[in-house]
Parts: C-alpha cells; structure tokens; sequence
C-alpha cells in the first residue's frame, strides 16, 4: 500500500542526544568533561536505553525523564563526576532543549508538502517531548506527538506501535516508520510497519528476528523512501 503516514523515534533520530554532553563541555572551567564528554554521552544513552528495557520487561514502568536521569547518574559515576551536582543539573536542563539535527526541517517539510501525515512516536514524556519539539522549531511539520505515557510500557512492547493506527485510522502497510534505533526499527518491522534505521554511527544490524527495511547513514534523502 501507499505510505500515507510517517513516524519518528525522536531522541537519536530527530533530536541530537550527544548534544548535551558536548555543550556541557564547551563551557569554561569543564576541562575534566570536555575529555570525556563523548564517552559520557554514549554511556548516558546507552543507560537511558537499557533501563527502559529492564522496565518494561518487569513491569515497574516510570517516566522517560526518570530513567533519563538514572542514566546520567550512572554514566557520572562510571567516569568520576558524580561529585559534581551542578553539573549534572547543566547536563539536565540542557537536555530540554536538544537541537534537531541540520537535515530534519528540510526533510519534514518535503514529506508535508507531499500529502504525509508526520508524527513523533517516543518513549520521551510529553514534557521532554513537548520542550525539544518547540526548541527546534519543527512543530509546524508534525501532525502528533505520542508518547509511551499513554500505554505505560516502553517500545518496542506492541502496545506502543498500536498507537500510530489508534490516531491516524491507518494500517500498519500504511506507515514509515523510521528510528535511529536499530532494535526499534526492527521491532517496528516485526510489528507491520515499513522501517529505516537513521544509522548515523555506521553500526552492524542488529541479530533480531526482523530487519529494518531501509538504512540510512541521515534523514536527507527519507522523503524519497516515503513517497
């Protein structure tokens, strides 16, 4: 069927997660940071991740911002800045107002200039979300932000993709959905979705049951996947 409708992960795949982390360190007197942001950046994330897993899988699900939060702790620690609250308190609030990358408002703006219903789909909280959509400024391009708030569970559960059908009226066939999670464009694919994998790092796929249908190395040229 005809892609009607295209959905966005938003941190890693919209929004730049390792901007924080990098602005952080750019500022006077963060010398200890600016020779490790980088690797602060990817344990912060890789955290953040990981305890939305464990969440879901147990049942003990909390907000995107709590587990955003537990993630930094960890990363601190594990390179020896958790003695350091004002800057995790720089860290946090920078994450607010994370950045889109440069391709994203070009590229929303050709999917809606071709008839495409654009949507966020994210285990971010509405706050999270509502505050980097408006930062970056591409909220004139999106049709819906969802998020996992309203099922409880974070992805890849079914549950959360069921909301893309719930508020568009649309079949999975239907649907781009695009991640720079490779296990989030896999699950998607598994779930009926059309799938590409922003994979900006140049990663391996992942050995899951199903395959992302598309990869990217940037969003640029997604509009023609779409349409």
């Amino acid at each position: 069927m005809t892609i009607t409708t295209c959905v966005f992960d938003a941190y890693g795949t919209l929004f730049d997660v390792s901007a924080a982390a990098r602005q952080a360190a750019e500022q006077p007197g963060r010398e200890k940071l600016a020779a490790c942001w980088q690797a602060l950046a990817a344990d912060w994330r890789n955290k953040q991740l990981q305890y939305t897993w464990l969440r879901a899988i147990t049942g003990e699900h909390t907000s995107f911002w709590n587990v955003t939060m537990d993630g930094l702790d960890w990363a601190m620690d594990k390179h020896g800045l958790d003695d350091d609250p004002e800057l995790r308190e720089i860290l946090l609030a920078l994450y607010w107002e994370l950045a889109a990358y440069r391709e994203v408002p070009a590229m929303l703006a050709r999917l809606k200039a071709a008839g495409k219903a654009c949507a966020i789909l994210s285990n971010g909280s509405p706050d999270m979300l509502e505050g980097a959509v408006e930062f970056s400024g591409i909220g004139t391009y999106l049709d819906a932000v969802l998020s996992v708030e309203d099922v409880g569970i974070f992805k890849p559960a079914r549950q959360v993709y069921d909301m893309v059908g719930t508020r568009f009226g649309c079949a999975p066939d239907e649907v781009l959905f695009v991640s720079s999670n490779g296990w989030d464009a896999a699950g998607a694919a598994g779930y009926g979705f059309t799938t590409v994998w922003a994979n900006r790092a140049g990663d391996p796929v992942d050995r899951l049951p199903h395959r992302p249908h598309h990869i990217l190395s940037d969003l640029t040229t997604l509009p023609e996947i779409a349409t």
